[in-house]
């Protein structure tokens, strides 16, 4: 599995417009074939600083997913919301049963 973090720091006027992006963003996203999870997540101790974990099944379903036009879409759009650069964390990983 690849597990990858993208930490965004939203501009404040930007957040809304950031947010109702990230809807459609995920949604399509959660569709791929290949994708385990794909969730946003807001930071508790920072404002305007969210997190997007994402789980896919190799590197392939990554590959596809950067070159699907919802996600080149937002990538697009994605430097007019931010109030600092994107920082992405890239992991290989295996889940682990109990």
């Amino acid at each position: 599995m690849i597990i990858i973090h993208a930490h965004f720091q939203i501009n404040p006027e930007k957040e809304a417009a950031f947010l109702e992006e990230m809807q459609a963003l995920v949604a399509a996203s959660r569709n791929e074939d290949g994708n385990v999870s794909y969730d946003l997540m807001k930071a508790t101790d920072a404002d305007h600083t969210y997190t997007m974990v994402e789980i896919w099944k190799d590197q392939a379903a990554v590959e596809a997913h950067n070159t699907s036009s919802h996600f080149t879409s937002f990538a697009g759009r994605a430097p007019e919301y931010m109030a600092a650069p994107l920082d992405v964390q890239v992991y290989a990983g295996e889940k682990v049963e109990r």
